[in-house]
């Protein structure tokens, strides 16, 4: 098993334990485990149809707890702009990525209880493959999460605690919790398993082009987890000489909460000073005021020689219409990357479309109506 690394001082602990922040400064983990040799694009014909079949890239193997997640479709929008449509996940967002790795890493520590924390979509994956592992999961979110995301992680059998205010509010709930002892905390934040389910993101991109990868890829970004992910896939193909060149990362933020954009802009290494509350978007899965990886973010964003881009509400309510006119049905916060660079004609990009739009709902006249 790989081992804890704390990326601000540098404090370690054994990913067996059930430590699920740095003891010093309390942030977040990074993980140290040696990628294997790179695998050819030749050498994946015949493996399994998921995201394991980037074995060698993994920090585990053999999960038991699989829904069959990755591999899904990468289609053109325009000239320039490709999509790939992580909507068509088991819980239908890309949360499954993150989600299926901390099921399964849980599953061997054998915790007594599982938390998580979310605005909706994690929750709802770490609910699923908890209720694939056999494991007891409580699921955190904040008031005024959309009924049909909390009505999927009921379905999935996992406890529900609803916390009064906003993301952040919820956040400190989970944290709160999951310092009891028994009790692993399936964070898309903090847990470092859960970027090397997402970096598979671009495993597949790297696959599906035929060994190379577009001039940039845009996501969305709040925590910033597939954007990490993304960081960590496009150093390790490089490292291992799979690619040339690294494509500039593109993170998308709303316009109405964009704290990282407002660093980035204003060249700082952290986040500038943010309140906790924050202003209605439609975004809702973006919406973080504080994201605890800030400073992890917005080096990956500058070292790809990439750009923060900030949308408004009107431009996500047109975004999510247009692609419904194109046949993609997509959550609000999904929508984000393709208002973003949709118009974009100089350069290949592929925008992530994230969550099904069965979980919001189209857009509204009104913002505050989805946050």
């Amino acid at each position: 098993m790989a081992t804890y690394r704390c990326p601000q001082d540098g404090t370690r602990a054994d990913a067996a334990d059930l430590t699920w922040c740095c003891p010093v400064c309390r942030g977040p983990w990074d993980l140290d485990f040696d990628v294997r040799s790179a695998a050819s694009l030749n050498s994946l014909t015949g493996r399994v149809n998921s995201l394991w079949r980037y074995e060698e890239a993994l920090p585990l193997g053999n999960p038991a707890v699989s829904l069959g997640e990755g591999r899904t479709p990468l289609v053109p929008l325009t000239a320039s702009v490709s999509a790939k449509l992580d909507y068509l996940m088991p819980t239908l967002s890309f949360k499954d990525r993150g989600a299926v790795m901390l099921a399964e890493l849980a599953r061997r520590l054998s915790p007594e209880r599982v938390v998580a924390d979310s605005s909706g979509n994690a929750g709802t994956a770490v609910a699923a493959y908890c209720a694939r592992a056999g494991l007891p999961c409580t699921v955190y979110v904040p008031e005024g999460t959309s009924p049909k995301k909390t009505e999927q992680i009921r379905a999935h059998g996992a406890r529900l605690e609803i916390v009064p205010g906003n993301r952040e509010a919820t956040a400190r709930a989970a944290r709160a919790a999951a310092d009891a002892p028994g009790t692993f905390y399936a964070s898309h934040v903090f847990n470092p398993y859960f970027l090397h389910g997402t970096k598979t993101y671009v495993y597949e991109l790297w696959e599906d082009l035929g060994g190379s990868l577009p001039d940039a890829i845009a996501v969305p970004v709040g925590n910033g987890t597939l954007l990490l992910g993304a960081a960590l896939a496009t150093s390790e193909l490089l490292a291992q000489g799979l690619i040339d060149r690294r494509p500039a990362l593109i993170a998308v933020q709303a316009e109405a909460v964009s704290p990282l954009a407002a660093a980035f802009r204003a060249g700082a290494d952290e986040l500038l000073d943010s309140p906790d509350h924050v202003s209605p978007t439609l975004a809702e899965g973006i919406a973080i005021p504080r994201p605890p990886r800030a400073r992890q973010i917005l080096a990956a964003v500058r070292e790809s020689g990439g750009t923060f881009l900030t949308v408004a509400e009107d431009r996500i309510r047109t975004a999510q219409q247009d692609l419904a006119a194109r046949g993609f049905f997509v959550e609000t916060t999904g929508v984000a990357c393709w208002a973003a660079v949709g118009d974009w004609t100089d350069r290949s990009v592929v925008v992530p479309l994230c969550g099904a739009g069965l979980k919001t709902g189209l857009a509204g006249a009104d913002p505050a109506a989805a946050s």
